[in-house]
């Protein structure tokens, strides 16, 4: 396993992380494809002994039954200082008022859910899952600050949403000397790249880690584009994020990956290792394989006319993914 820095921190993560979307009751929240426990804790432990040791996923995952499961593997598979644990907050995990959001209520509230599920006193990146309109840049900021200075996380990270707003969220941390950002978990892969145009070049001018989401477009990069599966049936926000323009990367991405002799999986994550501004991309695994295939692309290099034959159909999307 490599191991890189999360941005301009010293904190050592490795270039892969495992995505725990995948890991949850079906019962419990909106992902009827999620494996059970069992599933689950295989390859949590067949992550950890292949070196991976940053593990990322969020309270609404599966109504916190994914945090539930990530917490008791770590527990009996691992030291816990061995292992970085993410998580998120935004999403909603009751009805009515300040069951979701940024507001200092929410944050305070589900940060101590948070480490109730996951059987630790802190996490190592506490992130928001979504920009809250609804609240003060301000109000949110300082209530993360105090949730880092509380020992309750290490490092506070953001995901999706315009640079600009990136831009003014640490913006405003320096100002105050609050804690700031030091990661961006952004939408990328071959076939939505929209992030190139300014938040990339952002992350890399200030430092900011970056941890892509969707790296494999939701298994679309690594199957036939008319092939059917329980997540395809089911998913009804990947359904928003793609469309039939970008059929020719998934057909381009399975003739190299047959030219070179490995899965199409492996070319579609080395291309996205390969950008500087990127740390570690979040893999969601749902069959060992998934993982096995994951670590294999850290070994794997493009040459530029594989790169540009990748590349050249591409066609702008509209922007997607920050609700």
């Amino acid at each position: 396993m490599r191991y890189t820095r999360l941005g301009a921190t010293g904190l050592e993560v490795s270039a892969v992380s495992l995505g725990c979307m995948s890991f949850g009751a079906a019962d419990r929240g909106n992902h009827q494809w999620t494996l059970d426990e069992d599933a689950s804790r295989a390859i949590i432990r067949q992550a950890l002994d292949a070196g991976v040791n940053f593990l990322d996923t969020a309270n609404v995952y599966s109504d916190g039954s994914s945090e539930e499961i990530v917490g008791r593997a770590v527990r009996d598979f691992a030291a816990r200082d061995d292992v970085v644990i993410a998580t998120k907050v935004h999403g909603r995990m009751r009805p009515g008022p300040n069951g979701g959001g940024l507001s200092r209520k929410a944050i305070l509230s589900e940060i101590d859910n948070s480490l109730k599920r996951l059987q630790v006193d802190h996490v190592d990146l506490y992130q928001i899952h979504r920009w809250d309109p609804e609240t003060p840049l301000e109000e949110t900021l300082e209530a993360l600050h105090d949730v880092v200075k509380a020992g309750k996380a290490r490092y506070i990270g953001a995901s999706s949403m315009h640079a600009w707003q990136f831009a003014k969220a640490l913006y405003t941390a320096d100002l105050h000397g609050w804690t700031r950002f030091v990661s961006m978990q952004n939408h990328y892969n071959l076939i939505y790249r929209e992030e190139e145009r300014e938040m990339l070049p952002l992350c890399a001018d200030q430092g900011i880690g970056v941890i892509p989401w969707s790296p494999l477009a939701r298994g679309r990069l690594t199957r036939a584009w008319d092939a059917v599966t329980a997540r395809t049936e089911t998913d009804e926000f990947g359904k928003t994020l793609y469309h039939d323009d970008d059929r020719i990367i998934v057909e381009r991405v399975a003739e190299l990956a047959a030219k070179r002799g490995v899965p199409a999986a492996r070319v579609a994550l080395a291309w996205v290792e390969r950008h500087p501004a990127v740390t570690a991309p979040i893999v969601g695994v749902t069959k060992p394989g998934h993982l096995t295939d994951a670590i294999a692309a850290l070994d794997l290099t493009l040459d530029d006319d594989e790169v540009a034959y990748l590349e050249e159909p591409y066609v702008p999307h509209g922007v997607v993914g920050f609700q």
